[in-house]
């Protein structure tokens, strides 16, 4: 049975200028910035440019047409529904040019930032519930032990950080994106936000994947819902960051040239997951890159700032996943530790199970299992280090035996002798290099 919670309320469109709660001279000098370097001169069009219904278009055309900013072509198109165009007057270009020296930010008409908090709100990453059968078909690929999933699913439902840790090569990062698969239900995205007349695009195609458009019924009663148009209706995103991720990449990004602000990751990130793999490699420390977090996590907010200084709150609702194949009391201090909300151990897997993983690899590739083969790989290998097994060992060992069978023209088949010669290439030896 499903729990999760029922579909994201979606947000509203707006019905009128009044209702856009963004300043009325913004929106004036988007929309000549659009009709300028997008040459639209229908209503039509210009109101999907700008992502808004048509009737607010046509207000802010009417709006603009009163300060002579806009004539009509006075020519009606037979290929637009006879729709009536229009086109900038020279005080219109003219005042298109300025705006744009100011900002080249033109298209999707922003979302305020308080309207964007309810919308937040609404389509909350804590508000999910995940079961057991979701977080176990997310990751049927993975055999993990059910004392894993017991202390995964409370964590995924609860919406806080999780630590995961343990020895390296032992699907942290594949536990990370079943946890994402589990999610499942979709979000809102806003192209951009807009804050104190500045804007900030938010919606990037290399995070955020929009959801398959809805097929229209022409038989309904009812035509469905349309939702503000200003938002992207996407999966539920995730970034993944590793070794790169450095304190600047989460701070607002300016480019001087558009003279427009980018969100950082974790704003991209809101209502889905945020992935930090292979903590403790990254040029700053952990615990400097934890502690720029501890607000966030802490408050459910984000604190950022403009070019001129001024620092404002964004939300911050992610679920935040840290993974490193650092013991945490190496790299936390515990006042840190304190504010992950859940740790949890990912150990190798015992010899049952890797034997499961070992079959289960071999049967995907197409290899036959042997039992000599096997007993060997258990009695004579794995002895030599402790007995310690790891969740990559069968995928690299059944490769690297295939690799051999390709090169010495033979059939797919295990043998002891190709157990030793895949073996010696997982393993380093320690020895000294003459110079």
């Amino acid at each position: 049975m499903n729990m999760q919670t029922s579909a994201v309320v979606a947000p509203p469109a707006p019905k009128g200028l009044a209702q856009m709660q963004l300043p009325i001279v913004m929106m004036r000098d988007i929309l000549l910035k659009t009709m300028f370097r997008k040459n639209a001169d229908m209503v039509s069009d210009i109101a999907a440019a700008l992502c808004l219904p048509i009737p607010v278009t046509q207000e802010l055309v009417d709006m603009a047409r009163e300060q002579k900013l806009l004539e009509a072509t006075g020519t009606l198109n037979a290929n637009s529904g006879n729709e009536m165009g229009y086109q900038l007057t020279d005080a219109g270009r003219a005042r298109a040019l300025d705006a744009l020296s100011q900002s080249e930010y033109y298209g999707a008409m922003p979302v305020p930032l308080d309207v964007y908090r309810e919308q937040v709100e609404r389509q909350s990453i804590r508000n999910i519930m995940v079961t057991r059968q979701q977080l176990t078909d997310a990751m049927g690929h993975l055999i993990l032990p059910d004392s894993l999933l017991d202390h995964l699913g409370p964590a995924v439902s609860a919406g806080r950080s999780i630590l995961m840790y343990g020895p390296p090569g032992n699907g942290k990062s594949s536990i990370s994106n079943g946890i994402r698969d589990a999610l499942g239900d979709c979000v809102y995205v806003p192209r951009a936000i807009e804050y104190a007349g500045q804007v900030i695009t938010v919606y990037d195609p290399i995070v955020h994947t929009p959801a398959p458009e809805e097929a229209e019924d022409p038989n309904a009663l009812r035509r469905p819902r349309r939702f503000d148009t200003r938002y992207v209706k996407c999966e539920r995103p995730t970034v993944v960051t590793g070794g790169e991720l450095s304190l600047s990449m989460l701070d607002l990004v300016y480019n001087p040239t558009a003279r427009t602000y980018q969100a950082p990751l974790q704003l991209k990130s809101t209502g889905g997951i945020f992935i930090v793999d292979d903590l403790g490699r990254q040029a700053e420390p952990p615990q400097a890159l934890v502690n720029r977090w501890i607000v966030p996590l802490e408050e459910g907010r984000d604190i950022l700032a403009l070019q001129s200084g001024e620092k404002f709150e964004v939300p911050f609702d992610t679920l935040v996943i840290f993974s490193t194949n650092f013991h945490p009391n190496e790299i936390f201090d515990q006042a840190a530790l304190r504010r992950i909300f859940f740790k949890i151990k990912i150990d190798g897997p015992d010899q049952e199970n890797f034997l499961k993983i070992f079959a289960l690899v071999a049967r995907k590739k197409g290899m036959r299992l042997d039992e000599n083969t096997l007993v060997h790989l258990l009695k004579t290998k794995y002895p030599t280090i402790d007995n310690v097994y790891a969740n990559y060992q069968p995928v690299f060992l059944i490769d690297q035996m295939m690799a051999i069978c390709d090169f010495e023209g033979i059939p797919y088949e295990m043998s002891p002798d190709l157990i030793d010669r895949a073996w010696a290439n997982m393993f380093v030896e320690d020895e000294e290099i003459v110079k």
